[in-house]
């Protein structure tokens, strides 16, 4: 029994997420709670959420039992990119590149 939890066009760049979810992969989750509790990372704050939410669907939707969940999947893929210009000198302007990413977390047994 699997179940899911889809975070999409969150404020983080998928490479930075990846960082975190690579460390997540496969543990139980009260173990990959810890984990994200103490990490410093922008990216743990933001998974944390998504794997308490797919916890809380698991336990609702399922009636799974909390001790015996695993992190099955945990993939970040790249979303859309808001571009924005900043000015510069002599009358110029560069790009402000901010990206955007989903997070796709199954927990299952």
């Amino acid at each position: 029994m699997e179940t899911r939890a889809v975070l999409r066009g969150v404020r983080l760049s998928s490479q930075k997420g990846r960082l975190v979810a690579d460390q997540i992969r496969g543990l139980p989750v009260d173990k990959a709670l810890n984990i994200l509790a103490f990490s410093p990372k922008k990216g743990a704050g933001i998974i944390k959420k998504v794997l308490e939410s797919a916890i809380a669907n698991s336990e609702h939707n399922d009636g799974a039992d909390i001790d015996e969940l695993k992190v099955k999947t945990i993939f970040v893929e790249k979303g859309t990119v808001l571009k924005r210009f900043t000015a510069r000198a002599k009358g110029r302007g560069n790009r402000i590149v901010k990206p955007t990413c989903h997070v796709f977390l199954t927990v299952g047994n």
